[in-house]
Formats: structure tokens, sequence, C-alpha cells
């Protein structure tokens, strides 16, 4: 075959190939999502979490004082540490509970042992405070309150226990802040900042959205079927939350 007549059918091979539409293979291709840019964070002096007391350490001249129960510490929502302050990562308490100093060290050991070193932690919550007293197993009944037997914290629902931040995405923590909202003694759920504004724009649509006038607060308010005569102080304060 000559040349002449090579180059013919080389020219006439690529003008129909041009004419066709082109088919580009994706197999094995992978689209990677933008990695985010971190600004730089302000760390704090101390980036690991502080060991608590055990007992609040009072002046000598003062005696360790008694209190009741006060579950009211407890009940409702909370009205002021609800929200994160470095708008990223911690745990909220669902329900109201308490808390003794072996779940403060548990938090300490989870954060110190499997977050991330380039991440700092802070606690959004005092130390034990409110003491808690019992009597001795068989001792009589009478002769006054017993001694104290250990300090708690009291937690209402909202409020946020501890906070993680640093240059890591949520998925890289949700694990070590699930393990510790497990074993907490109440309720409790790992955060982040964009799932706790999804929540209050769902909580607003809804009340927003409702068609229904006769709800749980307004039946209250105004008295139906004398249902203030019958319910509870509690669902005549929250309206049928925190029970």
């Amino acid at each position: 075959m000559s040349l002449t007549k090579l180059f013919s059918k080389l020219s006439l091979s690529l003008t129909i190939n041009k004419s066709l539409p082109r088919l580009i293979q994706t197999a094995g291709l992978r689209v990677y999502e933008k990695q985010p840019v971190y600004d730089e964070f302000e760390y704090p002096e101390r980036r690991r979490l502080k060991i608590y007391e055990r007992v609040p350490q009072y002046p000598a001249s003062l005696k360790p004082f008694k209190m009741q129960k006060r579950l009211r510490l407890m009940r409702g929502p909370e009205p002021i540490h609800n929200f994160l302050l470095h708008k990223q990562y911690g745990v909220i308490a669902e329900m109201g509970g308490r808390l003794r100093f072996g779940h403060f060290e548990m938090i300490r050991f989870v954060v110190h042992r499997k977050i991330p070193s380039s991440c700092f932690a802070l606690y959004r919550i005092d130390p034990p405070w409110q003491p808690l007293t019992k009597k001795n197993p068989g001792t009589r009944m009478g002769g006054g309150k017993g001694a104290i037997h250990h300090y708690v914290t009291p937690v209402k629902a909202g409020r946020v226990i501890m906070e993680i931040a640093g240059p890591v995405e949520f998925e890289e923590v949700k694990a070590q802040l699930d393990e510790i909202a497990h074993k907490l003694p109440f309720k409790a759920r790992a955060v982040s900042q964009e799932l706790m504004e999804k929540w209050a724009k769902v909580e607003k649509e809804k009340e927003e959205k409702n068609l229904n006038p006769y709800t749980f607060k307004y039946v209250v308010q105004n008295n139906f079927v004398g249902c203030n005569n019958w319910i509870s102080p509690v669902d005549r304060k929250w309206f049928g939350k925190h029970r």
C-alpha cells in the first residue's frame, strides 16, 4: 500500500471520529470534597482539662454546711449555658441530673487519651459543690440529718457539659463525645454548632406551621376543664416539657 493511500485512510478515520460523541470513562474516578480552612485558633493557656477537687475547700473558720435536696436545681431548661462558646463541638444534657467526682474524671480520661492533641477542651460546669448526706445502713430513724457523704454538681436540661475545639472535623471526635455522653448518669448527646442550629430551626418551623390553636400551653393558660386544679406544677410552668 502506498503512503498516499495510508494517509488518506487515516485522515478519513479522524474526520469520522470527530463527528462521533466523545465518551470519557469515569470508572475509578474520585471527587473529594474541598477541605475546610481553619483560621488560627487562640488556644488557652491550659489545653487539658483541669482536675476538679472531690471536696470543695472551705476556710478553716468555716464548717462544711449541709443543705436540702433542692430538686429545683435540676428541673426545667437551662437558661444561660445552653450554647457553644467556640461554635464547634460539645456534649449537652437532655434531662436534669447530678454529676459526681467520678464523672469528671471519666470525661478527663476520655479527652486526654482519645481526642487529637491539636484540640483543646474545657468544662462548662462547676466542680462538685452541693453536699449530699447519707446515714449508715441499719441506723434508726431520727437523730437529725446524716453526715455529708459526697458532693455533686446539679445540671439542667440543655446545659453544655463540656466543649472541644480545634482544627478537626465533627466525625473525628464524634465517637469520643458519644462515649462521654453514654457514660453520664442522665441522657446526654454529642452535638455540633450545625446540629444545634438545625434543631432550633426545626422547632421554630413547627411552631410557625402549627395549625391547631389549642396547644398544651393555650389549654393550661386558659384553664380548660379546670385543668389547673389537677395538673402537675411542673406542667403548669413548662407546659408538658421537662417532666
